[in-house]
């Protein structure tokens, strides 16, 4: 597929996500679905679903989680906003809107619908990095019994397709001290990897 028609087949589904019903409310509202992709796309970010302050600038992982992450591949905002290879699908595109603990979680059966069409689009993507329970579970197929911390303590049994984390967010400072060993070992050889990639 050339450049032209990965374009034109890229706009065909951002409008289809408008249009579903299942977003009508969000259509209505002038708001768009937040996600970025390429037809050259080496590594796919999945996180949870885009935060308040991301949907509102219309720029993906745009807050405080969003400059952990970064540090987390090892790259600046230069590369992780102007690089082709990098692509981000969320579970949901849309804000879910915020709850007692946080932001309310993405809708079912929302990734389920879309990313699939996305990704094959997107035929060199080599890596899928899994930020946060939900990618990590819808991912890997994983039911909730599925304790995060053992994911990804365990991440080389995923790999090489799937590198699953925690999600970056300052909530998660308890769980970063608790668990050293994730610095130490795990993001290294998350750098290594988005290096060898970009």
């Amino acid at each position: 597929m050339g450049t032209t028609d990965s374009a034109a087949a890229f706009a065909a589904i951002f409008d289809s996500i408008k249009r579903d019903d299942m977003n009508a409310a969000f259509t209505t509202q002038g708001v768009e679905p937040l996600y970025r992709v390429s037809e050259n796309a080496r590594i796919v970010i999945v996180g949870q679903a885009p935060g308040r302050i991301a949907q509102e600038t219309r720029t993906v992982w745009n807050d405080k989680s969003g400059d952990r992450l970064r540090s987390w591949l090892g790259v600046d905002r230069a590369t992780f906003y102007g690089s082709d290879r990098i692509a981000v699908m969320p579970m949901d595109f849309y804000f879910p809107g915020a709850g007692k603990s946080g932001d309310l979680p993405p809708r079912k059966g929302f990734a389920e619908k879309w990313h699939p069409q996305l990704l094959a689009l997107m035929p060199d993507v080599q890596l899928k990095v899994l930020v946060g329970s939900y990618a990590v579970r819808g991912y890997l197929h994983l039911g909730s019994q599925a304790k995060l911390t053992d994911v990804v303590r365990d991440y080389q049994r995923y790999l090489p397709a799937c590198f699953p984390v925690v999600h970056p967010s300052p909530r998660n400072q308890i769980w970063m001290r608790k668990n050293p060993w994730f610095e130490k070992r795990v993001v290294p050889d998350l750098r290594k990897r988005i290096a060898a990639l970009l």
